[in-house]
């Protein structure tokens, strides 16, 4: 996907690309940030997220101005939002990974992770300072959201010094299961939002769920601040209820176990 810039996709009425970039400290502050770019009919929308934990507290903020999209050159990705006051570098630690996860004669659904495991520098408010592991991807939709045949998504990723575990698993009739461990994909057991343990090796992760990040109704928690876009959909997206968490991680494989951060989070479009 390169940049990730709207290219072969640019035909379709509706188009997202969206952007997250996380890091997490060694002591568990965290920083994560969207960025999204959506383009549909008439409608034209950049858009930027702040959510943070410093000290054990949480902040989010947004903005609808200076969302520029991240550039990408070679193995780093480079990342200033001025809006939210954010600037900062994502050096790559893996190697990309990229799939279509859903399809249809509409559109698609492409997941692409350009960064499983990061060497982050970030910069907040021009004096908070975050380093740590991070992980960056970008996923495009060019079909619209409340049509994917989905009931619910986990979705999350683990980072430790030698480890880094990537999982997507979408539920509904057209389901996607994908389970990548430093760089090598494994089929799973499988995953929930305390766990996820794979079907060919025995490896488990375990997550404690330590600190929920976000917990609610889209409507609640992410439209508010895009309160434009939120006046254009469906009820059943502002319905959709997601949880986030902040978890310490445990790996435990055949050679061994270790520990480290992860982000992760349940969302459901339908009970």
């Amino acid at each position: 996907m390169g940049s990730a810039k709207l290219t072969d996709l640019s035909d379709h009425s509706f188009l997202l690309t969206k952007w997250y970039l996380d890091c997490v400290t060694d002591n568990g502050d965290a920083a994560i940030l969207y960025i999204a770019d959506l383009r549909w009919n008439a409608v034209s929308l950049h858009y930027g997220s702040l959510l943070t934990v410093l000290d054990g507290k949480i902040g989010s903020s947004s903005s609808l101005h200076g969302s520029a999209t991240p550039s990408v050159d070679g193995g780093t990705i480079a990342v200033q939002q001025r809006g939210l006051d954010a600037e900062g570098t994502w050096q790559g630690l893996r190697a990309p990974v990229r799939r279509t996860v859903y399809q249809n004669a509409s559109g698609s659904v492409d997941w692409h992770c350009l960064q499983p495991m990061s060497q982050v520098d970030l910069l907040l408010r021009g004096k908070i300072r975050i380093r740590g592991l991070g992980y960056a991807e970008c996923l495009t939709l060019s079909l619209l959201p409340w049509q994917l045949p989905l009931t619910s998504l986990n979705w999350g990723r683990y980072l430790s010094q030698q480890d880094a575990v990537v999982w997507i698993d979408w539920q509904g009739p057209d389901q996607y299961r994908s389970v990548i461990h430093n760089g090598e994909e494994h089929s799973a057991n499988s995953i929930t939002e305390s766990e996820v343990m794979f079907a060919d090796s025995g490896a488990r992760l375990e997550l404690d769920r330590g600190l929920i990040l976000r917990q609610g109704r889209l409507g609640d928690t992410v439209f508010p601040g895009v309160s434009r876009l939120a006046a254009l959909l469906p009820r059943s997206m502002l319905s959709v209820n997601e949880c986030k968490w902040r978890s310490r991680g445990v790996f435990r494989t055949a050679a061994g176990e270790g520990s480290g951060w992860a982000i992760h989070e349940v969302v459901k479009w339908k009970d």
